[in-house]
Order: structure tokens, then C-alpha cells, then sequence
């Protein structure tokens, strides 16, 4: 059974906010790695402790390491949180539209 247009417009919406997710990560890594490398009191310290951070946030907007404790790192980290909300809000809007013109659908083909 192929995918109705529907379907593959989700599916679309779905890849392009994974793909968005994965670039973000990789800029916030190198930001976080070269804001927070050798700052003091940064947890921060090489690229898989960036990676880790990042990621973190944006899956959680919370982990075990520190805060940020340079003002280019906090910015960072502020930014991830919104993209983050973003994120979230914009999954949620393309499952609704999904579902409303499922129901559309649905509602068309009992009226006929």
C-alpha cells in the first residue's frame, strides 16, 4: 500500500526537524567547545564532553554537568533552549495538522 500525500508530507515535515535537530547539535558542540574549553570551572573540557552537553540540552534542557560559566556559553545555552520549545511546538503542529486532515478525510468519504 503506497503512501497517500498526507503521509508523505509528514514524513517530509518529520525529516526536515531531525535534520535541523542534528546541524543545531553540531553548531551548539563546536560553539560550547570553544566558548567553555579551558574556562575555569568548566565541565567542558574536549569535544565528546561538548557533544554530550549539547545534546543534552536539547533532548532534555537538562543534565548532570554545570551551566555555561562563559557569557558566549550561557548565550549558547539559551539558544538551544529555544530551539528546543521550537522543536517541540512544531512536532506537535504537524501531528495535529496530520490528524485534522485524517479526519477531513475520513469525514468527506462518510458524507458521499
Amino acid at each position: 500500500m503506497g503512501a497517500s500525500p498526507r503521509h508523505l508530507h509528514l514524513r517530509r515535515r518529520l525529516f526536515e526537524i531531525m535534520l535541523s535537530i542534528v546541524v543545531v547539535d553540531v553548531i551548539g558542540t563546536a560553539l560550547m567547545l570553544m566558548f567553555e574549553h579551558g574556562a575555569s570551572r568548566s565541565e567542558i573540557t574536549n569535544v565528546g564532553d561538548a557533544l554530550f552537553w549539547t545534546t543534552a540540552q536539547l533532548l532534555t534542557v537538562s543534565s548532570q554537568m554545570r551551566n555555561p560559566v562563559t557569557t558566549g556559553g550561557r548565550v549558547v545555552d539559551v539558544c538551544l533552549m529555544a530551539f528546543a520549545i521550537t522543536v517541540v511546538a512544531s512536532l506537535a503542529g504537524s501531528f495535529g495538522s496530520y490528524f485534522r486532515k485524517a479526519d477531513e478525510e475520513m469525514a468527506a468519504r462518510a458524507a458521499e
